[in-house]
């Protein structure tokens, strides 16, 4: 009797999921390291975790999403409280990549990640910094790109023997970043026209373009205006905050954009960085929202 992978995932369903899962624990304690260091232009390599008082972190102290619970958010080495975003950080890329490990394949539930912990990556660094390195938009869509035409799947390409699955899918990844970020530029130029003033950041323009090469355009163009929808709720919570405890809630410090420009501020005294809007409607979609969207798009395309 053959008790091969299928099997084996088929007589235990939870297993690889919850070995998904704590990988993303993993990970997610990798990705605060980038959040903090990549924008000072710091190694991400070395040295190891340290402290805010400038002393290494025992492995015991730094284990992903418990050690924060463990320690209740103070440091064991100086007692200085750490913020509770680093077990947050690591339990979301946990739960991202459970959602991958439960949905899809193994080749595409492993893009899947990647593309989702470098959304993580982006969302937080922009919130801290109000800017989107180029590693996060330009790489990114390079890579949704190469990995298209090496693995056809990852647009629901049938993949067989012939160059054409791979040119496929790989022309849908390109289709997917012009189109995404086509359009965010052609708003970002019509806005500004009749604001007079900057809109939205170029490093949005990649970023959507970015995502597109992974979600393909009907995914770019869901980020889009699905991202502003998440913003619009995200201000509205923010509005609210500031109304009843008469404090102001600012999203992210004030920074300069990629682009040397300031951010701007809303009347309401809220700083409102677009690319975690974006962020958070790509992953639905890639998670899931594509099957309602996409039909949803077809039935329009139906009607016209």
């Amino acid at each position: 009797m053959n008790y091969d992978f299928a099997t084996f995932a088929a007589d235990f369903p939870w297993f690889f999921p919850l070995c998904a899962a704590l990988f993303g624990a993993i990970v997610g304690s990798f990705l605060n390291v980038v959040i903090y260091r990549m924008p000072l232009e710091k190694s991400i390599v070395t040295p190891g975790s340290q402290c805010g008082c400038g002393r290494p972190i025992a492995w015991f102290d730094n284990i992903p999403v418990f050690s924060w619970f463990i320690l209740r958010g103070k440091a064991r080495c100086c007692g200085r409280p750490y913020s509770f975003r680093y077990a947050f950080v690591e339990l979301l890329t946990a739960a991202l990549f459970w959602g991958c490990a439960v949905q899809f394949a193994p080749a595409k539930a492993l893009l899947g990640m990647l593309f989702l912990a470098c959304l993580v990556c982006a969302t937080f660094i922009d919130l801290d910094h109000m800017i989107i390195p180029d590693v996060f938009t330009l790489g990114l869509g390079v890579a949704g790109v190469a990995v298209s035409l090496a693995w056809p799947a990852l647009h629901g390409v049938q993949a067989d023997l012939s160059l054409l699955a791979h040119l496929r899918s790989g022309g849908v990844a390109l289709v997917g970043l012009l189109v995404g970020s086509g359009l965010v530029l052609w708003i970002a130029l019509v806005a500004e026209a009749v604001l007079k003033k900057e809109a939205m950041g170029f490093g949005d323009v990649k970023f959507v373009g970015a995502i597109g090469a992974f979600c393909g355009w009907q995914g770019a163009v869901f980020s889009v205006f699905g991202g502003a929808i998440v913003g619009t709720g995200w201000v509205a919570v923010a509005w609210l905050w500031q109304r009843i405890s008469g404090q102001r809630a600012p999203i992210a410090p004030r920074a300069e954009s990629s682009e040397g420009v300031a951010a701007e501020e809303l009347a309401l005294g809220v700083q409102v960085p677009f690319g975690p809007m974006l962020a958070v409607a790509g992953a639905l979609y890639f998670l899931g929202a594509d099957r309602w969207f996409d039909s949803y798009l077809g039935t329009l395309t139906e009607l016209f």
